[in-house]
């Protein structure tokens, strides 16, 4: 049983680390999307693996389907375009700039459990859905409402972007 945790453990990871590199090195944003998708959707499985299927529920409504349909709107309404021959030759070269910056991260969170690893004789507790919700809308509930405040105000600056690309500026032209 406990060889069957460890092969769905790394089939999330790798499917977190596929997504990444997609989105990393897509030449295309609706495809960078597709892979930064692909990475939600391993997060949430490995929330429903350390039995907290509440939480990877919410990381399915709202990452996976509320952000990433707010980013794809974006980049809808934005129209933009894949960079040309120029932009790739920068982006190889920040290639190991992003790897450093990814691994670096990695590094010190990784010392940071080797050294105060907790006891290994700990099981996760299922926690209910009342208590979380009370945990979540006694004291937090102002930061609650902030997290959706702040994707209408992303998707109203989409729409606005959207709208300034395609609407001529007629009559706002000065005389010098």
């Amino acid at each position: 049983m406990l060889t069957l945790a460890y092969v769905v453990l790394i089939g999330h990871l790798a499917l977190i680390l596929c997504g990444g590199f997609i989105t990393i090195l897509a030449k295309s944003l609706v495809r960078a999307l597709t892979g930064l998708i692909m990475t939600l959707f391993g997060v949430a499985g490995l929330y429903f693996l350390m039995a907290a299927p509440f939480i990877g529920l919410m990381q399915i409504l709202i990452y996976v389907g509320a952000v990433s349909v707010l980013i794809f709107f974006a980049i809808m309404l934005t129209q933009a375009s894949s960079t040309g021959e120029e932009g790739q030759k920068k982006r190889r070269g920040k290639v190991k700039y992003a790897v450093m910056a990814s691994l670096a991260p990695a590094i010190f969170l990784g010392l940071a459990v080797i050294r105060t690893a907790p006891p290994g004789n700990l099981t996760p507790q299922e926690t209910s859905v009342k208590f979380l919700g009370r945990f979540l809308l006694g004291p937090y509930a102002l930061p609650f409402e902030l997290i959706s405040l702040v994707l209408f105000v992303a998707m109203a600056g989409a729409v606005l972007l959207g709208f300034e690309k395609r609407i001529p500026q007629a009559g706002l032209e000065t005389e010098d």
